[in-house]
């Protein structure tokens, strides 16, 4: 074995130096697995069988995990950065990333999901002490070195056999400081630059405060992947591995099995100065989605580095960008999959397009104020508006333009924030349900009010029939809905109990409105739903104040509640441990929640999470909740959606 090059961290500026160096490293790695997972074929419409569709999905969803995974190593980075004074680095040379910006060993390259990808994923995650050759498409010039010149004052890049390595050599360098500086001179950043778990639910995301926290933020990004001990089920080593097995079985008994599309190397949006090792797409169409694609994902980059170096004050603003920034990423994927099935170029016959994750110059942080919304909400809308240019009426992304205009509605324009008042805007009484089937509404007109009853809303809860049993008859023919049974005053409060929205109304004369809840809660049943309480905004519909949302993930009227935990024997306590947070400085005004395709349920608003005896859980403003059933957080996500297929739009 070759003599072990040493790391020497002298100063915080050398510490700085490595720091970003390791930021390069999780931010090139996490482009080029994503690359290869939408290189993947998206099932049986491209050719697949059906078992095979099954097992590329399941390849999907492990290497999606271990990409989720590397933007927390990329957050954690940032973090220890701005711990000792820095600030994130966010900037990377495009691919094919030259040789020397990273060591000798480290070959980074855009390159399709195939046998010699996966051996390249496993030499890159290999623990410290295990000998591995990389894949022979990935050539290693060995004969340049990086080394700290011996009495030197600049900050210089250094060499490292592997990334376990870099990161050993990293935490040497913050236990040096912390002899040399003190560790309340070595840790002098602000807590508040940094992002939090509460900021953005990712899997192991810590902050960092003193030498112990570092070394937990260290442990975390090397037990996740890069040097994890090789019995670390959960690794990125051992992930895979296992992907590497299940392949060659896989073309064992079929060689003839193909599981991704033939996409370009190292692709590149315009005529490169050098062609060596890139491919030029200039297929109109491809043009067109790979243009959109690299503006989103830089725009995602803008939104995450807006996350860093907020004051105090701003922590709405911190968890609005980093929600928007996970949002982007979610559009980002389908885009980045349809690229992969098109074709690049005429001068390359029978090669795809794939997105080339080009940057833009400057990726800095915007000063924060009125410039900073002004300028995102006009890159939003930009973006929105080029997408329905890309993907018109009738194209299966048509909704990504639609999905993109969402998140811009979540910048509030300076000039109506200047102008608004302090206390949340007055929310809407609940609509006319006339979105649902007619058949499936109840209507009846009486003297004080219209009454409405969504039948595909309805969870049989039972307030109605028990509470008001002359007004909402039960097992009839005909007519089974008599408002005029009851003084208005009770019916109003049968229907204010009503937890799934089923029953609305539309008051007549000087009856009031239903009043929005003075608290925005939801409930947890034990093994069912969610009852949320709150000025609705379901997947941009106004839904009313009350509703039952599915948490089983076999509802088949998603995202509402079916009852379908009851047929499946879902089992999820109502009764989780609290989670120590602060009080809300408003707990009610709207609440936004929004669907994620294949994913959770995104939600953002003041928020109070209560078990289902009315115990508080947490305080949030945003919140990723599970709504596959098999998270082992819930009723927190912790993207087990990602390795169990769950499926819904």
């Amino acid at each position: 074995m070759a003599e072990e090059p040493k790391i020497r961290i002298r100063d915080r500026e050398e510490l700085i130096y490595m720091l970003a160096e390791a930021a390069a490293i999780e931010h090139n790695v996490m482009c080029c697995y994503l690359y290869g997972i939408w290189s993947l074929k998206r099932g049986e419409r491209d050719g697949l069988t059906p078992e095979q569709a099954k097992v590329v999905q399941s390849w999907k969803a492990h290497m999606t995990q271990v990409a989720v995974e590397e933007m927390t190593h990329l957050t954690l980075v940032g973090n220890l950065a701005c711990a000792i004074g820095g600030a994130p680095h966010l900037s990377r040379p495009n691919f094919p990333i030259p040789f020397g910006y990273h060591a000798a060993a480290i070959d980074l390259e855009l390159f399709q999901f195939s046998h010699a990808l996966v051996d390249h994923a496993i030499f890159l995650e290999r623990p410290e002490g295990v000998e591995l050759e990389d894949a022979p498409e990935f050539a290693h010039p060995s004969d340049y070195h990086r080394e700290v010149q011996r009495g030197a004052i600049m900050a210089n890049a250094q060499d490292y056999a592997t990334i376990g390595h870099l990161y050993r050599g990293i935490f040497h360098g913050f236990e040096v400081l912390s002899r040399k500086l003190g560790e309340d001179v070595l840790f002098c950043g602000d807590v508040e630059d940094q992002i939090s778990p509460k900021d953005a639910p990712l899997p192991g995301l810590c902050v960092v405060t003193d030498l112990a926290s570092a070394r937990e933020a260290i442990e975390t990004i090397v037990e996740q992947g890069e040097g994890a001990p090789a019995h670390s089920e959960d690794s990125h080593y051992q992930a895979f591995l296992g992907v590497k097995q299940q392949l060659e079985e896989m073309q064992k008994a079929d060689p003839s099995f193909e599981p991704a599309f033939p996409v370009a190397r190292n692709p590149v949006p315009t005529k490169p100065a050098d062609p060596e090792n890139r491919v030029w797409i200039n297929d109109p169409e491809a043009a067109k989605v790979l243009d959109l694609g690299n503006s989103i994902y830089n725009l995602m980059l803008r939104f995450l580095s807006q996350s860093f170096g907020r004051d105090p004050g701003e922590a709405s603003h911190k968890r609005l960008f980093t929600t928007l920034a996970r949002e982007l990423m979610s559009v980002l994927t389908p885009v980045g999959e349809h690229l992969a099935s098109l074709p690049a170029s005429p001068d390359h016959p029978g090669v795809n397009a794939g997105i080339s994750f080009t940057m833009i110059r400057d990726i800095e942080r915007l000063p924060a104020g009125p410039g900073e919304m002004i300028f995102l909400s006009e890159r939003l809308e930009e973006i929105a508006r080029h997408a329905e240019y890309v993907f018109p009426p009738g194209h299966e992304l048509e909704g990504i333009g639609g999905a993109l205009r969402g998140m811009s509605r979540k910048i509030t324009p300076p000039e109506r924030a200047a102008t608004a008042p302090e206390a949340p805007p007055p929310p809407p009484a609940p609509p006319h349900p006339t979105d649902s089937a007619e058949e499936d509404i109840g209507v009846a007109d009486g003297k004080d009010m219209v009454l409405h009853f969504d039948t595909k809303r309805c969870i049989h809860a039972r307030f109605c029939v028990l509470g008001a049993p002359e007004v909402f008859l039960a097992n009839v023919e005909g007519p089974w809905l008599f408002p005029d049974k009851m003084p208005i005053s009770e019916l109003r409060g049968v229907c204010h109990n009503c937890p799934s929205g089923a029953i609305t109304y539309e008051p007549k004369g000087d009856i009031p409105a239903e009043p929005a809840p003075n608290v925005n809660l939801v409930n947890l049943r034990e093994n069912g739903p969610y009852a949320f309480r709150a000025p609705l905004e379901i997947d941009g519909e106004k839904k009313g104040f009350r509703a039952t949302l599915c948490r089983c993930g076999a509802s088949k009227n998603k995202p509402f509640c079916d009852n379908s935990h009851r047929e499946i024997g879902f089992e999820a306590t109502g009764e989780p441990e609290t989670r120590p947070s602060d009080a809300l400085e408003v707990r009610n005004g709207p609440l936004e929640i929004t669907p994620q395709k294949n994913g959770p349920l995104e939600i953002s608003g003041n928020l109070e999470i209560c078990s289902g005896t009315g115990r508080t859980v947490d305080r949030v403003q945003t919140v990723r909740f599970c709504r596959c059933g098999g998270s082992k957080t819930k009723p927190f996500c912790d993207n087990t959606h990602l390795k169990i297929g769950f499926k819904s739009e």
